[in-house]
């Protein structure tokens, strides 16, 4: 299990996240390249942290000035992964080793969800290698080609 460390900044954000939506943080992410900050939200706890429709977020984004993104926290790093590529449906995740002996996640998403995982400039793919490293030490994520294409 990796050690996450956080920052005196994310400490604050995760505080003022959870005082503003009730919903309790573990990790958090400041992506100034895509002007978001994204919240890694204990399980259970989705539903107050995007609050009736969309309320809770909404508000949190307006006080801190960013877009807020949320995904919800599994022991289970395929689970992970699935909640990371939200609302892409995910057909299959493998687990191999690299040659530096790290763990690579191969990810399988429908043809019409391609897009919807990689995101505008590859922000979701982005998204998922930073949280997969830092909550499940998975050095890699990689998006399959459909063998059908």
């Amino acid at each position: 299990m990796p050690q996450v460390v956080l920052t005196e900044e994310c400490m604050r954000l995760i505080s003022q996240f959870e005082s503003l939506t009730g919903a309790s943080s573990r990790d958090c992410v400041v992506d100034n390249r895509n002007e978001r900050i994204i919240f890694v939200i204990n399980p259970g706890d989705m539903g107050l942290a995007i609050g009736k429709s969309g309320s809770s977020i909404k508000k949190a984004s307006e006080v801190m000035g960013k877009r807020i993104e949320v995904v919800e926290y599994s022991m289970d790093p395929a689970q992970f992964l699935r909640n990371c590529f939200l609302p892409a449906q995910v057909t299959g995740v493998d687990f191999d080793m690299n040659e530096e002996d790290q763990q690579v996640a191969r990810i399988e998403v429908r043809d019409e969800d391609r897009g919807l995982a990689i995101g505008k400039a590859g922000k979701n793919i982005f998204k998922a290698k930073v949280l997969a490293l830092r909550q499940h030490d998975i050095a890699d994520v990689q998006l399959m080609q459909n063998e059908a294409a």
